[in-house]
């Protein structure tokens, strides 16, 4: 079903097609079934509550909201929640928490020296290596560029909107990038590192929770530009 362009109090602009279970999404060969849908009697079918999208011959939805479900390969920000003789136990915004062995580690850590490299409250890049039939997730930090996280700032978004957050071929955040010279890095369950300037990081928490807001509205990438090129007329 389409939504009118005054919804949620956006006006002037288009918004995505927002559709729920059952919604017919295609009804050719032209589409292939994706990620939340179902194909049947040659049609596809939403099967949940979310933003329909095309991308490479496969239609899509994305969902609106809900946890993170972890896959393998995906790259996240984790926060020690706990720690024992061997390994770590990472929070990364996911339904069950992650282990994290010390043999996934890049140091040699030796037994019951875990407090030593990570304490409770750490937050960490971290790689999601394997989920298994049961959802028992592990994680590593041995792949070049996982490290722990000192300084900036972390910024929560529903996972479901990291695609906005980083736009079509990384337009969205080499914007945010280029407007605050902040690093930014941006994790597939939803949580968003950033580091720089004060000034720099405020603005960038601000462009992210308007993406977050507005993430089903179309041209949203030249919306943000006008937002931040506001920013820096203020400062000015």
């Amino acid at each position: 079903m389409e939504k009118d362009s005054k919804d949620d109090g956006i006006e002037g602009r288009e918004l995505r097609e927002i559709v729920v279970p059952g919604d017919v999404l295609a009804a050719d060969d032209a589409l292939k079934s994706g990620v939340g849908t179902y194909k049947e009697k040659e049609k596809i079918y939403a099967a949940q509550l979310g933003v329909k999208s095309v991308r490479a011959g496969y239609v899509n939805v994305v969902p609106l909201s809900g946890k993170y479900m972890p896959r393998s390969g995906d790259s996240v920000i984790g926060t020690i929640i706990d720690i024992g003789a061997t390994n770590w136990l990472v929070d990364i915004n996911a339904p069950y928490p992650a282990p994290l062995h010390v043999n996934e580690v890049p140091w040699k850590v030796e037994f019951g020296d875990t407090s030593h490299y990570l304490r409770v409250g750490d937050a960490i890049l971290v790689k999601v290596l394997n989920v298994d039939e049961t959802k028992r997730i592990q994680v590593t930090m041995k792949e070049h560029g996982l490290r722990r996280l000192t300084g900036g700032q972390i910024v929560e978004v529903a996972s479901s909107k990291v695609p906005r957050v980083i736009g079509r071929n990384g337009s969205m955040i080499s914007l945010l990038k280029d407007y605050t010279g902040c690093r930014i890095f941006v994790g597939q369950n939803g949580r968003i590192w950033v580091d720089g300037e004060i000034e720099g990081i405020v603005s960038v928490i601000l462009a992210i929770q308007k993406i977050e807001e507005e993430a089903q509205v179309m041209g949203l990438t030249d919306s943000i530009k006008e937002f931040l090129e506001g920013m820096s007329e203020k400062k000015s």
